[in-house]
């Protein structure tokens, strides 16, 4: 028996409602590209068109990385190299350096808008952590933690950074290691107080809940995910200002959003997939909850 009009549109328009309804709770791939077909994922960030201000560039020759570390500090427009500014650690993503803030995502631009716009002045710092590691120690005994640590932190206090109250901030792989470096080492700054991390943000942080789901060669093994993990760190961090942002569309959006939740985090979820764009227009505020922070 043939189908009337009216019961062929009525089962398009249910398997229509059915498809969007899969896309929208995940049941079916490709949310993400079709937002952004639509423009749903908003629109990416534009660099801010003021001035970089002074950069300090070097090497090191690292312990704790087992290889030359270069960096980068960068200082808002206006202000010298010599200035005994606080400062913000910068934690790159996967496959990155510590290049990539100004090549990526224009963040000395940024710096110097956020200042213009009334942040406390305060400098970034750049630092290689590995392609890879995700900021923590593997088993081949690389370890950049104990580099930001113990090598990265005094060569900013011994270029004259004012320390005693710092930043950390990182993106993907880079705003997993900024959260985790944080909460490892914050019970060190009770035990040493002139040093101590006051403010971390995490722009769409690489977080899994399960090992099973994790990508591969961020962890070495089901021990070491389990020594990363992020969840059930609310003691460590009780005494830091965190902030985590991550766009609807990302991978990540579940777990970044339940970790905001667990740490009582500033920040949230919007309009946003996984990449530069997303993270370019993220920056001001990010840049501002820093700032607003390391001031004394």
């Amino acid at each position: 028996m043939a189908l009337s009009r009216r019961a062929l549109l009525g089962t398009g328009v249910a398997v229509g409602v059915a498809a969007v309804a899969g896309l929208e709770t995940g049941l079916i791939p490709g949310r993400a590209r079709v937002h952004d077909v639509f423009g749903l994922t908003g629109p990416d960030g534009v660099v801010p068109d003021v001035p970089a201000g002074p950069v300090v560039s070097g090497t090191f020759e690292s312990f704790g990385r087992r290889t030359t570390v270069g960096y980068s500090i960068l200082y808002p427009d206006g202000y010298q190299a010599s200035d005994a500014l606080p400062v913000a650690l910068v934690l790159h993503g996967r496959g990155g350096d510590h290049t990539s803030a100004v090549r990526d995502l224009g963040i000395d631009r940024y710096l110097t808008a956020a200042v213009q716009a009334g942040s406390p002045p305060f400098a970034l710092a750049t630092v290689d952590g590995g392609p890879d590691t995700y900021w923590h120690r593997r088993v081949t005994d690389e370890d950049p933690g104990f580099m930001i640590d113990q090598e990265f932190l005094p060569l900013l206090a011994n270029r004259g950074l004012d320390t005693a109250r710092y930043g950390v901030f990182g993106w993907s792989m880079g705003g997993y290691g900024a959260l985790l470096y944080t909460a490892l080492h914050a019970w060190q700054r009770r035990v040493r107080p002139g040093m101590r991390a006051v403010a971390v943000a995490a722009l769409s942080p690489a977080v899994w809940r399960r090992y099973e789901d994790v990508a591969p060669g961020a962890f070495d093994s089901r021990e070491d995910f389990e020594g990363g993990q992020l969840f059930g760190r609310q003691v460590s961090l009780q005494d830091v200002a965190v902030r985590i942002d991550c766009g609807r569309d990302d991978p990540f959006a579940k777990a970044a959003a339940r970790l905001r939740t667990e740490l009582g985090a500033a920040g949230g979820q919007q309009a946003g997939a996984h990449t530069h764009g997303y993270w370019r227009r993220m920056l001001p505020a990010q840049l501002a909850f820093l700032g607003g922070r390391l001031r004394h």
